[in-house]
């Protein structure tokens, strides 16, 4: 039997899905993916097809990537489809409309890029989108209650279920508390007297980093920002920070494969975002025990309870972040409070929990006759 996992880049499956690849293929599937971006060596599958995708939907590249992967589906038959990212998503069923006993389809919501905030033209786009592909969408699996109640209402699936996201290995976290914070602290340039709060997070318009940087302003001189990542805003954001003379005070140490050192020396964590499906930073700030400041927005409302684990302000407000903080500035114990049950919740999202979960509801959408096969 072969499975399909399609995204929009090659990044996307290795960050995530390869725990799923290898379970595939440990059940004597053949695993292929399909996927954008940048192209590099993935054991994990035994056929990579490159697609021409590109962000912006209308793009004439993405017509023939949905051309090459129908293609590729017919020279290459496929029993089960494990779609992943909106932009593949919606081109991988498209590819598959009008096929032949064509595969039956999976579609993971990472997070719709619509809540009821977004304009109204533009959610409409994105919903038409979404409904139009939902005839190709056996089962759609969907990871915070925004989503699920959108998918329950416009039917976007022949069948739909909530997953608590798909699972994060904590453990390559568990070393942060053995590193000496002192040390890494100062490594990255803070005193002992500073508060960081860490982001990590793509620069882009939905991450909204400059909220973050705007909302500084309010705050102590102390309080410090550490923003790993890249992306289109990088340059824009950093240019911000040194026009606002707060260079001094936000670093931008660029792409961090390895997020351990920021977390032991970060005294808190914070989320700007526009939207979320269900965040792996928020999650991986928690595990570690750090209080979490994030926007009132669909997938932190999901993790975090006001006052039980984290704190949640407006989106877009920098004076209700800067208040947010000043609370774990000045209320003794908060921080730490917080913290504790924010460690506590996230053992419901550990990988090892959420992934024969998951691999139960690819199982179920197998065709029939195939179910004796097992992939768990």
């Amino acid at each position: 039997m072969r499975v399909l996992f399609t995204a929009s880049t090659l990044s996307h499956i290795r960050s995530f899905h390869l725990p799923y690849l290898r379970a595939f293929r440990e059940a004597g599937w053949t695993v292929a993916v399909a996927c954008g971006g940048a192209q590099a060596p993935l054991p994990e599958a035994d056929q990579v097809l490159p697609l021409p995708f590109e962000k912006k939907m209308t793009a004439p590249s993405n017509l023939r990537a949905q051309r090459q992967l129908r293609r590729f589906l017919e020279e290459n038959p496929c029993d089960l489809i494990c779609t992943h990212t909106s932009l593949a998503a919606f081109f991988t069923r498209r590819a598959v409309a009008g096929m032949r006993n064509r595969p039956k389809v999976v579609n993971v919501a990472h997070g719709y890029l619509f809540d009821d905030r977004t304009p109204g033209v533009k959610r409409q786009i994105l919903l038409w989108a979404e409904r139009l592909t939902a005839g190709q969408t056996d089962l759609l699996l969907t990871m915070n209650a925004y989503d699920l109640e959108v998918a329950r209402r416009f039917h976007l699936g022949k069948r739909v279920a909530f997953i608590p996201g798909i699972g994060v290995d904590f453990s390559r976290l568990d070393g942060a508390a053995a590193l000496d914070r002192k040390q890494v602290r100062e490594e990255l340039g803070f005193g002992a007297e500073d508060f960081v709060l860490v982001y990590a997070a793509e620069f882009s318009h939905r991450k909204s980093q400059a909220v973050l940087i705007r909302g500084l302003q309010r705050l102590p001189q102390r309080v410090k920002l550490l923003l790993p990542g890249q992306g289109e805003l990088w340059d824009t954001c950093r240019d911000l920070a040194l026009s606002l003379g707060l260079e001094d005070r936000v670093r931008f140490p660029g792409q961090v494969g390895d997020m351990v050192p920021l977390y032991a020396a970060a005294d808190g964590a914070a989320s700007a975002s526009r939207s979320e499906g269900l965040p792996f930073n928020v999650m991986e700030a928690m595990y570690t025990g750090l209080p979490v400041v994030a926007s009132e927005v669909k997938g932190h409302t999901d993790l975090i309870c006001p006052e039980e684990n984290g704190l949640l302000y407006p989106y877009g407000s920098e004076e209700g972040f800067a208040q947010a903080v000043e609370r774990l500035l000045t209320q003794p114990g908060l921080g730490e409070r917080l913290g504790a049950r924010a460690r506590e919740g996230m053992e419901l999202y550990r990988l090892d929990r959420v992934l024969p979960q998951v691999m139960e509801y690819y199982r179920s959408a197998l065709p029939v006759g195939a179910e004796e096969k097992t992939i768990v």
